[in-house]
């Protein structure tokens, strides 16, 4: 039985690669910030306990903590290191900074030190999750492998480091490292800070009479947007190869975030611009206009292809927080019924 650890294992890319592992027999081991004690065991999802009767074990150990993730790293001995945990919220980095670098950035770094203290260099596999956003003010299109970053960001920055840490590790201590540079890859598990989510949420909100408006900041900016379970398997398939290496993944296609609403509302039978307002405070203080991703590398390497068109993204979206929509509505329903009584 194979073992990994996985980094920000309750997040969403966390969450769809544990149960992916524990799919294929892995014993799963994952970090939390959460209060969940140390080594407790916990279902990652309803849907994952049931169908495969495993539960990852977790931990809490912190990014900051070079110590214990040492000692973690000795204790278990992974076959393979997932590191997903970061500060990722891209407008939130610029009211954070500091922590963003030391969480996504120099918390990448700790743990690759860890493996080399832990005597790891020549047992584990890592995987490096690297961003799309690392591209920022593009220098080509679409962005492969070669192309040059330029960070528009404290998050890019501090992925940057990240990256060419990880980089560092493999040619330097000879560890089977890889980085994934992920394109925008989104879910019904998205955190709900996040663009699509936002427009997920309060469309079917809007629906339910839940909700008046949605104000949004740049509509006009474009995503390569995929669907996170496809990627997570990306992730698994680049440490199963002989040699490791870096990989664009992404569907080579692009939609603005006008093309978002209107398809979310559409699903809904709304109209989009009867209910989002625009504010320009929400836009970023250096704005990324455009990325798109060329995955060929990945295709002819791993046999990799997204299988999740755009349309059926939204789709997904939109059915799950609807039915998260009607049980608002039903609670709040009881609520005013038990008040008046």
């Amino acid at each position: 039985m194979k073992r990994a650890l996985i980094t920000g294992i309750t997040g969403q890319d966390g969450s769809y690669l544990a149960e992916l592992l524990l799919s294929k027999g892995y014993e799963v081991h994952g970090l939390t910030r959460s209060s969940s004690p140390l080594n407790s065991t916990a279902p990652i999802s309803n849907k994952c306990d049931t169908e495969t009767n495993n539960k990852a074990i977790l931990h809490y150990v912190d990014l900051a903590d070079a110590f214990n993730l040492t000692e973690l790293l000795e204790n278990i001995r992974p076959d393979e290191i997932y590191n997903l945990a970061a500060q990722s919220h891209v407008r939130v980095s610029f009211d954070a900074p500091e922590y963003t670098a030391d969480v996504t950035g120099i918390g990448t770094l700790r743990i690759l030190e860890a493996v080399r203290k832990a005597g790891l260099l020549h047992h584990a596999r890592f995987y490096q999750a690297s961003s799309s956003e690392m591209y920022g003010k593009v220098q080509e299109s679409p962005q492969s492998e070669a192309t040059p970053f330029h960070p528009r960001s404290p998050y890019a920055c501090a992925k940057i480091f990240a990256y060419y840490s990880t980089l560092n590790y493999r040619e330097s201590h000879k560890l089977h490292a890889s980085n994934g540079i992920l394109f925008n890859h989104e879910s019904p598990r998205r955190g709900e800070t996040f663009v699509t989510r936002k427009i997920t949420r309060a469309a079917t909100r809007i629906k339910l009479g839940l909700q008046d408006k949605l104000v949004l900041g740049n509509l006009d900016a474009k995503r390569d947007w995929g669907y996170a379970p496809d990627y997570v398997e990306a992730m698994w398939l680049m440490l199963q190869q002989d040699n490791p290496d870096d990989y664009v993944i992404a569907t080579g296609k692009t939609h603005s975030i006008r093309e978002f609403c209107q398809e979310a509302f559409g699903l809904l039978d709304l109209d989009w611009e009867k209910y989002v307002d625009y504010d320009p405070q929400l836009r970023r203080l250096t704005e990324v206009d455009l990325i798109q991703g060329d995955s060929s590398k990945a295709k002819r390497v791993l046999g990799w292809e997204p299988r999740t068109s755009f349309k059926n993204l939204v789709h997904l979206m939109i059915k799950s927080d609807l039915a998260l929509a009607k049980t608002e509505l039903a609670n709040q329903e009881n609520d005013s019924v038990l008040t008046k009584q």
